[in-house]
């Protein structure tokens, strides 16, 4: 496994529920160390600052270190765990599934329960059950006292349970996390391929907190940095299997997200991305979302503004156990992304609002 290969999975397979991505940092300090000076915003965010021309312009790349997941709500006397949602769930893709409580005393595996097909009434087939009627079975028996012997507590974090895979196909990697472990490899390899190049600028990579839960550690990192222009860095999503509609596809290159309902991107930005790809001659792919939001979000509004746009790549299944990249997207996007940040000078950056 080659080392960018090594660095996705060490990604994705580390835990980082909102509000708990301090292990996801820490994989984003080992691989950025000696890149650039380390620091975070007071909510945990984390920024590796790449020196380039001092004069320039602040150019921020984030994505979000956090991923979908759940909170410990309580536990019954008989020892199943009630669980609350972090995050954007939908009740088809949870029942069933192997999930991890991180507790203060080690990580312990259950399953979220689900009833047996023959013991469903019509109606019942029908329905999606809510998150707030589910519960995870740890192992409770009559002769197995859960709350003595296990220490889960309200406010745990809880995470799926999927390891990294390379697929048959081996352009495709399936993991949990993609959403948005996928960002934060963006902006880290942006960095780590400016090293020892000259950049009319100085570049924040950043990996935000919180951000499936409202776009919380953009708004804390942008206020620490003040950039001058952001990229926020996400998935999107996938429409290349049955049963969806749109052009997105793995393999189809870096997307740029033209509508979502947090920001309206800059279109001199946007047009400059375009403008980069072409010399490239590489393919772009465009998405609109007209539920949900990216850290442009909130980075857009920081001090009297920021231009701004959202662009990453395609992705299947996500805000799930498991989700499908393309490797060549991401190779793709980076090439576009550090062709991009050599062509933000202060001239470029002003000429933007």
């Amino acid at each position: 496994m080659d080392r960018t290969l090594s660095f996705l999975k060490d990604l994705v397979e580390a835990n980082g529920a909102p509000g708990f991505e301090g292990e996801v940092a820490v994989v984003m300090e080992r691989y950025l160390k000696g890149v650039g000076k380390i620091s975070r915003d007071r909510l945990g965010s984390f920024i590796c600052e790449k020196a380039g021309d001092p004069k320039g312009p602040r150019v921020m790349l984030a994505g979000h270190l956090d991923e979908v997941g759940f909170l410990v709500k309580s536990v019954t006397k008989e020892g199943f765990v009630k669980f609350l949602p972090l995050g954007g769930w939908w009740g088809h893709v949870v029942l069933g599934q192997r999930l991890i409580i991180q507790t203060r005393k080690g990580p312990i595996t259950g399953v979220v329960g689900s009833k047996p097909p023959h013991e469903l009434r019509d109606e019942d087939r029908r329905k999606v059950l809510e998150i707030r009627d589910m519960y995870i079975d740890v192992g409770a028996t009559s002769d197995f006292d859960v709350k003595k012997k296990l220490d889960i507590r309200p406010g745990d974090p809880i995470l799926p349970d999927s390891p990294f895979t390379v697929m048959a196909n081996p352009n495709l990697l399936l993991a949990k996390a993609w959403d948005n472990r996928m960002g934060c490899a963006l902006a880290a390899e942006v960095a780590l391929r400016l090293k020892g190049e000259k950049h009319p600028n100085t570049l924040f990579a950043v990996a935000t907190v919180q951000e499936e839960v409202g776009l919380r550690g953009a708004q804390t990192s942008a206020t620490k940095i003040r950039p001058d222009v952001a990229l926020a860095l996400d998935v999107g999503i996938a429409h290349d299997t049955p049963g969806t509609e749109g052009d997105e596809k793995l393999g189809g290159g870096p997307l740029i997200v033209i509508y979502d309902s947090s920001a309206i991107p800059n279109r001199k930005l946007r047009d400059l991305v375009i403008d980069t790809a072409e010399k490239l001659r590489m393919p772009l792919q465009f998405e609109s979302v007209e539920r949900g939001g990216t850290d442009a979000g909130r980075i857009h509004m920081t001090g009297e503004g920021v231009p701004s746009l959202a662009m990453g790549i395609a992705s299947r299944y996500i805000h799930s156990h498991v989700s499908i990249i393309d490797k060549r997207d991401f190779e793709a996007t980076v090439k576009l992304l550090v062709a991009l940040v050599k062509r933000l000078d202060r001239k470029t950056v002003d000429g933007l609002i």
